[in-house]
């Protein structure tokens, strides 16, 4: 059976959660190794604030690059099937030809660094036309009176009905902006994305259908 998608605890696990609903958007609940869940919380949280207290300054993309290392390594020695591929700078754009898109197209999730305030993680799991269905493990309400109204602008829809996969749609054009406005990914120099597959689901590119317009 699949989980329903996690949302954060704190102002600061966002890095953490995005990488364990990868997981459990890929792989059923009965199949997912303890250690999985266990190293990732272990190695997420390790960047210092200015005050020098470890874990409010979120997790680093050395965390990111260290987990994706060390995840196609367990798969390889518990027989597990998933492999994964860190991406930085200019790799991490939307484009038709783009690794990120053709892991959405081939059944695969990515972690990807964005902003919402501040560097944030969210994972995207599909495509729909122009657009790239997410779940942001932020949690927020339409109704609530203290949403902030960034939410409400063009490019941004929130999905209700998908727990196990989506809360948010965000167009590809909002996305790739350099800018650091709520779901763009901002400048190259920052960008930074982690691809995860379950490779016992996952498509060949010859069966893949092209939803990017």
């Amino acid at each position: 059976m699949k989980n329903v998608l996690n949302y954060q605890s704190s102002e600061y696990d966002c890095g953490p959660v995005a990488l364990t609903n990868a997981i459990r958007y890929l792989f059923d609940r009965e199949v997912i190794y303890p250690d999985i869940i266990k190293y990732i919380m272990l190695y997420c949280l390790d960047s210092y604030n200015e005050q020098g207290e470890v874990g409010k300054r979120g997790t680093s993309a050395s965390a990111m690059m260290f987990l994706s290392n060390w995840l196609n390594q367990f798969g390889k020695m518990k027989n597990f099937p998933i492999s994964c591929e860190f991406l930085s700078g200019e790799d991490v754009y939307l484009s038709q030809n783009c690794k990120i898109i053709g892991a959405l197209q081939q059944g695969g999730a990515v972690v990807l660094r964005l902003f919402l305030d501040v560097g944030h993680y969210v994972l995207l799991t599909g495509i729909e036309g122009d657009s790239i269905y997410l779940f942001d493990p932020y949690y927020e309400e339409l109704n609530d009176p203290e949403l902030d109204e960034e939410y409400l602008s063009e490019g941004i829809t929130f999905v209700t009905d998908q727990p196990k996969r989506a809360n948010r749609l965000v167009s590809i054009d909002r996305l790739n902006r350099l800018t650091e406005g709520f779901y763009e990914m901002g400048p190259y120099e920052i960008r930074e994305a982690l691809i995860v597959f379950n490779q016992e689901t996952r498509l060949t590119p010859e069966a893949t259908i092209d939803y990017f317009i």
